[in-house]
């Protein structure tokens, strides 16, 4: 692996390392006065982190691929979590709007991102 992926895999585990110290339920990790202070520290390494996907360039069509690539894998695992999370909890009477909310931005963005990518190049 090259090292232009180091500095991306360490603010992503940072990144889910904050995250996952947010499903606390019974209070192990983290009181829950700790969480107010975890807020600004998500959004500063979140910042960071679409820092490294804001700068990130490709060089050659294969990284262009790669890229593409992962970027797809990135979609589809987030629809897919999210259309899971919308049909459990409509069968559970309590669906979250968030939820469509989130998958509807998504799809704006995606149908945005290929009219943008067919104008600008």
């Amino acid at each position: 692996m090259k090292n232009k992926f180091i500095g991306e895999i360490v603010i992503t585990i940072i990144l889910l390392v904050l995250l996952s110290l947010f499903f606390n339920p019974v209070g192990l990790f983290m009181p829950q006065q700790m969480h107010a202070l975890m807020i600004p520290t998500l959004i500063i390494v979140f910042i960071i982190f679409l820092g490294f996907l804001w700068k990130e360039k490709s060089d050659d069509e294969r990284e262009s691929l790669h890229k593409l690539i992962a970027s797809r894998f990135a979609y589809f695992a987030a629809v897919t979590t999210l259309m899971i999370g919308i049909i459990i909890e409509n069968n559970q009477h309590s669906l979250d709007p968030w939820l469509v909310v989130t998958v509807c931005i998504m799809l704006l963005a995606k149908i945005l991102g290929l009219v943008y990518g067919y104008f600008k190049h």
